[in-house]
């Protein structure tokens, strides 16, 4: 077994691994990074893209905010479609001038990963049966097998940024976590087209049939989602059957927009919000969906990862820089505080413009009565304006 040392070991190579990787680099920090996949695969994966102000600061501070900010897309506010009425939330005046970015996922991951190779720093892919030992103690490792060969990466820390089916939070003993989850009875069968979008802005579609989202990746590809049944199945969805179920749920004024197209990709996400606490075991630190999972709705996933990636950062800069864990001590409060109220946010907004099919007729009026509060109380929107940009950090 060969063996290496490095002061921080990441397990998991998305987004939230490799922007962490890259700040500590950035700080003279060093971290290795593995992932039991390659890179293609990774960036293979289509992700939404909704930037809060702090996590587009943040990749800034990684240096690759270049490419972000030319072909980002800067929102000032959102739409919310009920009826056959539209009704657009200022952001930018909501919240005294903050803004949100759209940039796919994809191309974040991509620009963390052509920083990280061109920095030199280690990143290995491919790695086989990698597990973290002894994190509760005070001399972490991590093993791995990479073409047939064990190694071993002795660190002082361990960044579990691995996702939610990753072997991190899995390697915690039951008795030291806790997890709370709801699952939704619904999923998103959302396709991706390269057609213009039929908004400059998002537009989140309240309807009798269910919910429905249009939003996209650029100036010319879209991204849409319907709610659906939790149970169902691509294959029971023709490209034409989704831009007539489409329509039907938008107001007459823009799906006579509508610009269809075949579908590049096309798939359905389950719903569910994840918590596990606490985030800090020993000297291993759950990051992102290693950590929390959220529903789409809202766009919190990346952004609370990100927000994460803030505390733990902080944290391990102060430890080198001036030996003190305090920083480190309180990660797992710090980002928690942060995830709850993300958590809330996106189960407020699935609450409200979501078909619940158990909802009887008093869960119905409950749920029409919030929506018409919320679209006609200055007030309600600012409450969603200010956690749509995202809470500071």
């Amino acid at each position: 077994m060969t063996r290496h040392r490095t002061q921080v070991c990441i397990i998991g190579s998305g987004p939230s691994g490799l922007l962490l990787g890259q700040l500590l680099h950035n700080a003279g920090i060093d971290a290795v990074i593995l992932d039991r996949v390659g890179r293609e695969y990774i960036l293979a994966r289509i992700r939404a893209g909704v930037l809060e102000t702090g996590t587009a600061d943040l990749l800034e501070t990684a240096g690759v905010g270049e490419r972000m900010r030319r072909e980002g897309l800067v929102h000032d506010g959102f739409e919310i479609a009920h009826g056959d009425a539209l009704h657009r939330i200022d952001l930018k005046t909501l919240t005294g001038g903050r803004t949100v970015l759209v940039y796919g996922q994809t191309e974040v991951t991509r620009d963390l990963m052509d920083k990280r190779a061109a920095s030199g720093a280690t990143t290995i892919y491919d790695a086989g049966d990698v597990e973290p030992h002894d994190f509760e103690g005070s001399s972490p490792f991590v093993t791995y097998v990479k073409d047939g060969v064990s190694h071993r990466v002795d660190c002082d820390f361990i960044a579990g940024c691995d996702g939610f089916h990753g072997v991190s939070r899995s390697s915690v003993p039951d008795r030291a976590i806790s997890t709370f989850e709801k699952v939704y009875p619904f999923g998103w069968l959302g396709v991706l087209t390269d057609r213009p979008p039929i908004r400059d802005e998002l537009v989140y579609a309240s309807h009798p049939h269910g919910f429905a989202l249009c939003s996209m990746r650029s100036a010319t590809r879209s991204r849409y989602y319907i709610q659906c049944d939790v149970n169902d199945r691509v294959e029971n969805w023709s490209d034409d059957q989704f831009w007539a179920e489409l329509r039907q749920r938008l107001p007459v004024k823009i799906a006579e927009n509508l610009k269809t197209g075949p579908s590049i990709e096309k798939s359905i996400a389950p719903l569910r919000s994840f918590v596990s606490e606490p985030m800090r075991f020993g000297r291993m630190f759950t990051v992102g969906d290693a950590a929390h999972i959220v529903p789409p709705t809202g766009a919190k996933g990346l952004n609370l990862a990100a927000s994460d990636v803030h505390y733990l950062f902080d944290g391990l800069r102060e430890y080198y820089a001036e030996t003190s864990s305090a920083g480190i001590d309180a990660y797992s409060g710090r980002a928690l505080a942060r995830v709850w109220n993300g958590i809330r946010f996106s189960w407020s907004m699935t609450r409200m413009l979501h078909r619940f099919p158990d909802d009887d007729p008093f869960d119905q009026r409950i749920q029409a009565t919030e929506l018409g509060h919320m679209l006609s109380s200055k007030n309600a929107q600012a409450s969603l304006a200010e956690n749509y940009v995202g809470l500071p950090y």
